[in-house]
């Protein structure tokens, strides 16, 4: 997974009406923005609680998942409308820094579940994982660290699937409901990939390809 593109409306949509927004949460003038203006919160923009940042983020979330075609960042499962929630979740904490609140390459499409479950508590970027540093257990359907990684990275990955609890029993239980569907040829692989792309990735790296299937990934 990469950084997609901007969108065209981004700037106007979401970085534009934030920044104004915490300009006059400081005290500054903001010209052009419709509405009544903000009370004061803070001397600096660093001070202002990251409770208190309007969300004009949540603006980004139809873009994203067209952007990322409705896969979750972190759990790589399809986030399906109405049944599940969508959410944005800021690679840079929002209590951390507030340069990055409203900028389209800090934003990762999470499922809410899993955004909640993240807070502030340290996992690796999903934009900056590699192939084969997680793995799938295709009995439990655990993810699990994979045999290259060692040392600091070994215990970042362990850090990450504990911070996300990606080995709750709905996960694996969403990841078996997918694998087994596709085993027993009640969906097909591409669907298989545009809705749980881990899971097939695992099942073709760890040979487990229906007949067909196996013979075309040669």
């Amino acid at each position: 997974m990469s950084l997609a593109p901007e969108p065209p409306d981004f700037d106007r949509c979401v970085r534009q009406p934030g920044l104004a927004a915490l300009a006059e949460m400081v005290g500054e003038t903001s010209p052009n923005r419709p509405g009544p203006k903000r009370s004061k919160l803070a001397e600096r923009r660093e001070d202002i609680p990251a409770d208190k940042l309007p969300p004009y983020w949540r603006e980004a979330i139809p873009d994203l998942l067209r952007a990322y075609r409705r896969i979750c960042a972190y759990t790589a499962l399809y986030i399906y409308p109405v049944t599940s929630a969508a959410s944005v979740d800021h690679s840079v904490a929002k209590s951390i820094q507030w340069r990055h609140v409203y900028e389209w390459y800090n934003y990762r499409l999470a499922c809410a579940r899993v955004n909640s479950s993240k807070g502030v508590r340290e996992a690796l970027d999903p934009f900056e994982i590699e192939n084969e540093w997680f793995s799938l257990e295709l009995v439990g359907y655990q993810i699990v660290p994979g045999e290259g990684p060692q040392g600091p990275l070994r215990a970042s990955i362990l850090a990450t699937i504990e911070a996300l609890k990606l080995n709750h029993v709905d996960f694996r239980d969403e990841r078996a409901e997918y694998a087994e569907a596709y085993l027993g040829r009640d969906i097909s692989f591409a669907f298989l990939r545009s809705h749980a792309p881990f899971v097939a990735q695992e099942l073709q790296r760890q040979g487990r390809l229906v007949a067909d299937d196996a013979q075309q990934a040669r």
